[in-house]
């Protein structure tokens, strides 16, 4: 499960992917897909995929150590399949980015 905390430093994906009525489980599994190789590679932190209640949106959060070792993966070959698949099935919207503000309830008394 992904934490998020400034002191980490991460450098962050959010991807959202867009697509058609009817091709949400299309791109959710390419996503999982993609994180199973992915998630091997130095660098990595998290993925979360979530799921948009309109059938039509997949956002995927994900965490790495550095923009460098994210960019060395996106680079290698046994990713650009997956990557090539997403782009055919979706509209795909990233931002790059760090988390600088966090704030989570306090326990109930």
């Amino acid at each position: 499960m992904g934490t998020i905390r400034i002191d980490d430093d991460y450098y962050t994906l959010i991807n959202i992917f867009r697509v058609k009525p009817g091709d949400q489980p299309r791109i959710y599994a390419e996503v999982l897909g993609a994180t199973e190789i992915i998630q091997h590679f130095p660098g990595f932190v998290s993925a979360n995929v979530h799921l948009g209640d309109d059938g039509t949106t997949v956002v995927n959060y994900a965490q790495w150590r550095s923009k460098e070792l994210f960019d060395a993966m996106q680079r290698h070959t046994s990713v650009q399949e997956h990557f090539r698949a997403c782009r055919e099935i979706a509209e795909i919207d990233s931002v790059f980015c760090r988390a600088r503000y966090t704030h989570q309830r306090e326990a109930a008394l």
